[in-house]
């Protein structure tokens, strides 16, 4: 297309969100038909892959043109002075930000006012609940989000969309604002594992999609017959429920008609210890993170935030660092959890999603051991749990293998499709 073509498109989009989003909430803040104008010429000036596509950027990110709140009516109006980073990287990918998609209160518990676009009655999850609603009512093809426990896997299962946490650190943090700078992670979500690969690559500079050979038209079964897929299904933080155990034989019955590779594996011991160093990493780092707005503004925080940092303050240094030496170590034992497979399968989150009414975004707890881990995850949705809400899989690779992790996940999210 050319720049004309691009920017009807773009107008076009403006246009669908300011009339369905009403109904979901994704949104926070918006450009106008100017300021559109303003990110088209200055993304398409460097030439990227993205060419226009439209982006959706979570509301924990700096924006200089368009007002960056965190969550959080303490920062109703701010504009912060320059870009974050992870803009700045869309920009030059070819990509338009135009608009900021909800998060929770600095991407911790409290609900954002964001409904689930696959059941209105029921959340997206959490923090990241307006990139991963945007994406599923089809309001933007690409949208970023963060995950320090579960914030990117989860509500691409909720809501039934790819969803990816890349490797730690490869994506950049600067301009966002920390709530465990340890863990944070930025992340995409795209409505398939294909297309979020091909925008991953364009922002991250890193050629995954290429060496994940996706869209090339192969079949499931020629992709993934030379991958060993190993399923998880006992942890050691919890029992899989009904709908988590549907979603895995699904994952296990689609994968077995498209001639996959798998195999059972059990979790080492030691993954118990990382499970719960996440609790003190995040603790002992959130309670500086958000330092200033306990002490000065506590009265203005959700109780739910207020509540955890008044706990989170308790944590020790010496808990801090012996959880830090635990996640050093799990970070450098990590790779034997593959010794006899290529990449392993787990459900992306406990459950199908809670009901609005239940006002939480669900739980993290088969998300946050990877996270403190550093490890590439994707959820792959196509599952649905005994409600038949959506239920994905997560799928997990070695450490810096992104590119085979979006190759499995492509292969399964395949796999299921055939099945249906």
């Amino acid at each position: 297309m050319n720049r004309e073509q691009t920017f009807a498109h773009l107008e076009r989009t403006l246009d669908d969100i300011a009339r369905r989003d009403a109904g979901i909430g994704a949104f926070v803040a918006l450009h106008d038909r100017t300021g559109l104008q303003v990110e088209l010429d200055r993304a398409l000036a460097g030439g990227g892959a993205l060419g226009g596509l439209p982006v959706a950027v979570k509301d924990i990110f700096d924006t200089a043109h368009l007002p960056t709140a965190y969550g959080s009516a303490l920062f109703n109006g701010h504009r912060p002075r320059f870009d974050a980073a992870m803009v700045q990287a869309i920009r030059r990918a070819g990509g338009v930000v135009v608009g900021k998609s909800s998060s929770t209160e600095f991407a911790f518990l409290h609900p954002a006012a964001t409904r689930n676009p696959r059941s209105a009655g029921h959340t997206p999850g959490g923090s990241s609940a307006g990139s991963a609603a945007a994406v599923a009512a089809g309001l933007v093809p690409l949208a970023v989000g963060t995950q320090t426990g579960g914030s990117v896997i989860r509500p691409a299962s909720y809501c039934g969309v790819a969803g990816f946490k890349p490797s730690f650190a490869v994506l950049p943090t600067a301009g966002l604002k920390p709530f465990s700078w340890s863990l944070d992670t930025v992340g995409l979500f795209a409505p398939t594992v294909a297309e979020l690969a091909r925008g991953a690559q364009a922002i991250a500079g890193q050629p995954w999609a290429d060496q994940a050979g996706l869209g090339t038209g192969a079949s499931a079964a020629s992709n993934g017959g030379a991958l060993r897929f190993g399923f998880v299904d006992r942890f050691p933080w919890g029992e899989t429920t009904p709908s988590a155990a549907q979603a895995l034989n699904q994952g296990r019955s689609a994968l077995q008609a498209a001639g996959a590779t798998m195999h059972d594996v059990a979790l080492p011991g030691w993954m118990a210890e990382v499970f719960h160093a996440h609790d003190a990493v995040q603790g002992w780092e959130a309670a500086r993170a958000l330092a200033d707005e306990y002490e000065f503004h506590a009265d203005a925080l959700s109780p739910v935030l207020r509540d955890y940092l008044a706990s989170a303050r308790a944590v020790s240094d010496a808990a801090y660092h012996q959880a830090q030496q635990s996640t050093g170590v799990g970070r450098r034992t990590a790779l034997t959890l593959f010794d006899s497979v290529d990449v392993l399968v787990t459900p992306s989150a406990p459950d199908e999603p809670p009901p609005l009414s239940a006002a939480s975004t669900g739980s993290s707890s088969f998300n946050r051991a990877w996270t403190l881990l550093g490890l590439p995850c994707l959820n792959v949705a196509g599952g649905t749990g005994v409600k038949g809400l959506p239920m994905g899989l997560q799928v997990i690779a070695p450490p810096r293998r992104d590119a085979l992790c979006l190759r499995a996940g492509d292969v399964l999210e395949r796999a299921l499709a055939a099945s249906r």
